[in-house]
């Protein structure tokens, strides 16, 4: 790290820990996710990418990349997520986690696989990599290839999952669960084990940007998710100290909202592949709001503290009724605001997911019905900007 950059980044550490600062209040996040490139060899109907999707060429460059890391190391973060899209597209990958381990970070690879090679594998373990995190979209190929739009996909994520326990990298399976897969969830538990992943997240779909376009494909049912809960519940059970499972379901079968990220601009932000700093990676679906850049010359300790949008829904005070007067707003911080967003058309509504909400009762019975009407047609997204149905 250069000293004009630890300087800065001291004295920018310094000023978040003043008394009433921002880092006082919701401390330094500890993990940050870099969403290194938008760029994906797969077309996942669920996508959680940005509609718009940002093109290679406005990506960081590898050194501003490196600048960022030093930057996040300094301010006292410990554990950088590398993602995407698909970060492994990236050709300075390596480079990339042998600089964050030179500088004592925890880095985690969350990845689609399919673009691995055992030797570059080999030179990400050599290179420091803590640990791999590879999304699984089935158990088996016919389903798994054709949810994530790509040939062959799921031999190759079995392949590099095994590379990745033989060269003594923890594992992580995710799992997407949605309707037209969440029947084979004891088999994905099962190849989970057999893969001797440490955890497995079973992550059902969350409904705004691309998913958004295809709910009536992907909604479960409520017996779906009844019954997923329940096996869920008996695997944790039966695989204790041999499994961990996280589980999440979807927000249109709950009551209250979760905490979405911990709360806006709270716990946690990502840098966008053209350098925005944001409180979630999908805050980009909220027309109106302007991000600050790594790129404008301001530190990410600074965007961190005074960051326009980062403060917008900070906290309570933004809240209206019935969030405002609601005895849990100190719990969820009023819930998910892209997702106010995408089905109320207002960033500081009451989450739908909420019962709460004027729309609550409207939306959830819309899903209800997409639910039970079985269509199964997906509409693709493509790095080109165009979109596939099957």
């Amino acid at each position: 790290m250069s000293d004009s950059v630890l300087s800065k980044a001291s004295a920018d550490a310094a000023v978040l820990d003043k008394p009433g600062s921002v880092a006082e209040s919701y401390g330094i996040p500890l993990a940050v996710l870099l969403e290194l490139t938008h760029r994906c060899p797969l077309q996942c109907p669920y996508c959680s990418n940005p509609v718009e999707l940002e093109r290679g060429s406005a990506e960081l460059s590898t050194d501003e990349w490196k600048r960022v890391l030093s930057e996040l190391a300094a301010i006292g973060v410990l554990q950088v997520h590398f993602s995407g899209g698909e970060p492994t597209a990236r050709k300075d990958l390596v480079e990339l986690v042998q600089h964050a381990s030179d500088l004592g970070l925890y880095t985690n690879l969350i990845t689609s696989a399919v673009l691995l090679t055992r030797e570059r594998l080999a030179a990400l373990a050599d290179a420091g990599l803590c640990h791999v995190q590879i999304s699984f979209q089935g158990n088996e190929p016919l389903l798994a290839d054709r949810v994530g739009g790509y040939a062959n996909g799921h031999a190759k994520k079995l392949e590099v999952a095994r590379w990745t326990r033989e060269l003594d990298l923890p594992l992580t399976v995710n799992a997407v669960m949605h309707r037209q897969n969440l029947h084979q969830l004891p088999n994905i538990i099962e190849m989970a084990v057999a893969l001797d992943a440490d955890r497995l997240e079973v992550a059902n779909v969350q409904y705004y940007g691309w998913a958004l376009k295809n709910r009536a494909a992907l909604m479960p049912t409520l017996q779906q998710i009844e019954d997923c809960t329940a096996l869920v519940e008996a695997a944790r059970e039966r695989l204790k100290g041999v499994l961990a499972i996280d589980y999440v379901v979807p927000d249109y079968y709950a009551l209250r909202p979760k905490t979405c990220m911990g709360g806006w601009g709270r716990q946690f932000f990502n840098i966008s592949p053209s350098g925005k700093v944001l409180p979630c990676h999908a805050a980009e679906t909220i027309t109106g709001l302007a991000f600050d850049s790594v790129r404008d010359g301001t530190s990410i300790a600074e965007i961190w503290r005074d960051s326009e949008a980062l403060n917008r829904y900070r906290g309570t005070g933004w809240m209206q009724e019935p969030c405002a007067s609601c005895a849990f707003k100190e719990v969820d911080f009023g819930g998910c605001r892209c997702q106010a967003f995408a089905l109320a058309g207002a960033a500081a509504a009451t989450d739908p997911a909420c019962a709460l909400s004027p729309l609550h009762e409207r939306i959830f019975k819309t899903a209800e019905a997409e639910a039970e009407g079985g269509g199964d047609r997906f509409v693709y997204r493509n790095f080109a900007g165009g979109t596939a149905e099957t």
